[in-house]
């Protein structure tokens, strides 16, 4: 991997940095949200993280931000082009986590079989030394 392409990397890294950014992208894919809506899909988001989160990605060009005017005022936001297409970035950081959950899962469950013939094999041992006592 080359300077370039690892400025790049650290580009989109920098930009999808926050689990929160992710999480909006994500809840955009399916349209138009309000405020609101984006809020209760987020769960425990504070207003103030969701909107200095939505206004890095407004200024990012990754959602543009539409304000109706009318009382109380409506605010939708939605994905640009740009923030569509970091739709197949988002499903291959998924695919990846998934595959290094397995790897952890697998590493564990072989540490735990390791110990488990360990233990196994002391508890053997005991026994044949109570039978040679006994």
């Amino acid at each position: 991997m080359n300077e370039v392409s690892l400025s790049l990397a650290e580009t989109t890294i920098k930009m999808l940095g926050d689990r929160w950014k992710v999480q909006i992208i994500e809840s955009l894919m399916d349209g138009t949200k309000r405020f609101g809506e984006l809020k209760k899909d987020l769960g425990n988001i504070t207003q103030k993280v969701l909107t200095s989160n939505l206004r890095m990605l407004e200024e990012n060009g990754i959602l543009k931000r539409h304000v109706y005017a009318q009382i109380p005022p409506r605010v939708d936001y939605t994905l640009t082009n740009l923030g569509y297409n970091l739709k197949p970035v988002i499903d291959s950081m998924v695919a990846w986590a998934v595959e290094y959950r397995g790897s952890l899962v697998q590493e564990f469950n072989d540490m735990k079989e390791k110990g488990k013939a360990k233990i196994e094999n002391k508890i053997n041992k005991i026994r044949e030394n109570i039978q040679v006592k006994g």
